[in-house]
Order: structure tokens, then sequence, then C-alpha cells
């Protein structure tokens, strides 16, 4: 069998070989990371020094991580009402796992808008933030469909200015672009390890301040008493090598990524009316989403696997049936070019030849799908 090319490195990622090898090393320790003994204490030496590699990465205090049991559940416990942030905002192109409005009721959940260029409408955060009392505003960094950078920044100051607190979803961003918890203004940050290298099963919220007032996992005094349950002592060894060696890399291999991403459009473009979104704002450097007339994502999502390609129709998190976009949907495109995108997330990998056996294999399926 020929090999294969994947391009859907914003689903998940290959296991970094560091992140495998510091989970073999934590796999041999026998240790609890609450008990006092040599033992115990070897394997909280582990945990905190990921925790440590977590919090220089995104210039946080290494006591402001607590370690989850992946993305969702670092976003479902930020989501958490208090009485003086009794609602909560969000914009209309979150992951699912914010969408679902984590511990606030639905009748305290608000939604922002989104401009057709896929970035929050800061117009509209205003106005919804100056409807009621101080809200929890939730807004990812990334979009992990369009590759949309938010300006957090700005939201941040307008959240702040009205008296509210602000999440950032910074998961499909670590590894990426640069994350800094200051200068974002973030109150909160979330992030997963096997969207960087490292293994499924385990993420991270980043608290500043005065921290998470009620915990979702009670039971045990684990991460500060924020989060009860013994630790994933492997899976958190894996973050932290997974973190170290995505900085290293992002510092020096996106400009190759987002070369081989532009090269990749500037072909696409070519053929069959081709249509890339988010295309007139900042974006990841490694994340294309287009979508054509009359294209059939779940076929082409198959063509392309046939083709020895691995490619996305949007979020893997609802990718077990081919759905309309929400994304897409929120920006304003029609309901069939919402059902037609196609993702192309490329990574560390990713060659000139993969990029090229990919638009190849473009030009067979448009001839196919959409001349038929």
């Amino acid at each position: 069998m020929s090999k294969r090319i994947y391009l859907d490195w914003n689903a998940t990622t290959p296991l970094r070989p560091e992140a495998r090898a510091a989970m073999l090393a934590a796999l041999d320790v026998a240790g609890n990371p609450s008990s006092v003994h040599a033992e115990g204490r070897a394997a909280r030496r582990i945990v905190e020094t990921a925790r440590q590699a977590l919090a220089k990465a995104v210039g946080a205090q290494a006591a402001s991580v607590v370690f989850t049991s992946g993305g969702t559940e670092a976003n479902a416990l930020a989501l958490t009402p208090t009485a003086s942030h009794p609602r909560l905002l969000m914009s209309a192109i979150e992951h699912a796992s914010v969408l679902a409005g984590g511990r606030f009721a639905p009748e305290a959940v608000g939604i922002v808008g989104v401009h057709p260029s896929g970035l929050v409408d800061l117009d509209d955060l205003a106005s919804k933030l100056a409807e009621g009392p101080p809200a929890l505003v939730a807004l990812m960094l990334a979009n992990n469909e369009t590759g949309a950078i938010q300006p957090v920044r700005q939201a941040a100051e307008i959240v702040h200015a009205a008296g509210g607190r602000m999440h950032v979803d910074a998961i499909q961003a670590l590894g990426k672009i640069a994350v800094d918890l200051g200068a974002l203004g973030a109150d909160s940050l979330s992030l997963s390890a096997h969207k960087i290298g490292g293994p499924s099963g385990v993420g991270a919220l980043i608290v500043q301040g005065s921290g998470i007032a009620d915990p979702l996992l009670r039971g045990g005094g684990q991460e500060q008493g924020r989060r009860a349950g013994t630790e994933n002592l492997a899976g958190i060894a894996g973050f932290g090598a997974a973190v170290r060696a995505a900085e290293a890399d992002r510092l020096a291999h996106t400009q190759v990524i987002e070369t081989l991403k532009d090269y990749l459009e500037v072909r696409l473009r070519r053929t069959a009316n081709v249509q890339i979104f988010a295309d007139g704002v900042a974006r990841l450097p490694n994340t294309t989403l287009f979508s054509a007339p009359g294209l059939n994502a779940e076929t082409a999502v198959i063509g392309f696997d046939l083709a020895g390609i691995a490619v996305s129709s949007g979020s893997a998190c609802s990718s077990g049936k081919v759905q309309a976009s929400h994304v897409l949907m929120a920006m304003g495109a029609a309901p069939d070019q919402a059902r037609g995108a196609i993702r192309l997330s490329l990574g560390w990998t990713t060659t000139e030849d993969d990029v090229q056996c990919t638009i190849e294999a473009w030009r067979k399926l448009a001839d196919t799908l959409l001349n038929p």
C-alpha cells in the first residue's frame, strides 16, 4: 500500500516521539502523586514538571494550571456561573463543548454574532454585555474549522470594561501561533494535548485570579482542590513533553507550513470556482476550509480517502455524520456551502509532495463530482 497523506491535523495529531518517551517513562513510576513516600514524590515531580511546561508556554503561573481529562472538560469547568457573573455570552462559532453552555441554565446563555469574514462582531458583544448583569464571555482564539484568529484582546477589553470575565478556548491555537494569557487579557484558557502531538484524554484549564468556585469533580484534594481524582500520570507527562516540542516546532517550522498552505490555496482556486472561507482575515498557518458549487462534503471526504488522503468536512467532534457547519451558517454561508465544505489542515510532517498529491486528487475529484 502506498503512503497515506494525513491532512486532518486540526482533528488530532500523531503522537510526538518526545511525548511517547515521556509517557513510557511515567508508566514505570509506581507512585501516586498524592502519596508522601519516595515513589509518590517521584510521580508528583512528573506532574509538576509538566505543569511548569504548560505554564511557561502560555505565560502563566504554574499554580494556575488545572489538569483535566481533555479540552471538553476544561471548557465545562470554566463555564461555571457565579453570583458576580450569572450569565454566559459566547460567539456563534465556538466549539461544541462551549456551545453546550457548561453549567449555565439555557436561559442564562446568549449568542454573539460573527461577521461573514469569520470574526466575532465586537459591536454585538458590547451591545449584549450592556443588556444585563456582568457576564462570563467565551471566545475561542482560533476557529477549528476556518482557522480564523479572533480579536481576543479587543474583546477582553470590552468584557472587562463591562465587569465581565473572559474565557478563551486556545485548544486549536496552541503550537500554531503564540498564546500568551496576559497579552490576550484572558481570565481563563483551555488547552488539549492531542492537538499538539500529545496523547488523547488529557487537557488543562489555566485560571487567573481566585480560581474555580465550584469544581466539576469532588471527592479528593487533587489539583489544589479544583479537580478531584488521581492524576493521569502518563497522559500529563506526555502533555508536558508535547508542549515543549510543539513550541520549538512552532518557532522553527511555522513559515514552512504556511508556505505549503498558501501554495495549496493558490492551486485550489484554479479549479471549479473554489471559495476559501475566512480568506480575508488572519488565519492559522495550517488551515484551509473550502467549498465549490455543487460539492458534497461526504462524497468528497470519501473520495479523498480512497485516494489515500485523510481530510475532514469540518469539526471532527461532529463528523460521525456530515452536517451543515454551524460555523459557516453563523458566517452567513448558504446551506449548500455549509454542508459542502472541506477542511485541509497541515502539520509538521506535511511535505511539498503531500500537497502536490492532494492537488492532483482534488482535480480528479472536481472533474468527477462537479462535472458529472
